[in-house]
């Protein structure tokens, strides 16, 4: 059995890192209580919930781009960059197809949702960033 930093193999199952969901969630919760009483005091219920809906989906894009990481990092690179750049390709047009029927069906302000939608994804985006460099120093290192 290899162990190393970041993925430890127990009992023939492999253990994820979890320092990037950690990390996500710190950044989710300092933001989201930097933000949420300027939202809750000036904003209508309208913009709040379409705040918390952009937050909600950029944190379910930013667990999928984790998923896909934690799959495909110990695979060849060929698998890695389809797995993570195809994936990213995917996910941004399943964001897309979201955001369109929130603010077609649902009526969500298209303003609050898209710009809570970018805050979240534009903070998750540098951590998936560093995540990836972390994990490819580790792997070129072991």
């Amino acid at each position: 059995m290899s162990k190393t930093p970041w993925m430890q193999n127990i009992n023939g199952r492999k253990k994820f890192d979890l320092s990037f969901p950690r990390q996500v969630a710190v950044s989710f919760i300092v933001v989201a209580g930097i933000s949420s009483y300027p939202l809750f005091v000036y904003a209508s219920a309208e913009v709040t919930k379409a705040c918390i809906a952009g937050a909600v989906i950029s944190l379910a894009n930013v667990f999928a781009g984790y998923a896909a990481i934690e799959y495909s990092i110990n695979k060849s690179y060929t698998v890695f960059l389809k797995a993570v750049l195809g994936g990213a390709g995917v996910r941004m047009l399943a964001m897309l197809g979201v955001i369109l029927v929130l603010i077609k069906f649902f009526r969500l302000n298209a303003v609050a949702l898209v710009v809570s939608l970018m805050v979240f994804y534009s903070i998750f985006l540098i951590l998936e960033v560093m995540f990836i460099q972390k994990k490819m120093t580790k792997k070129a290192e072991g």
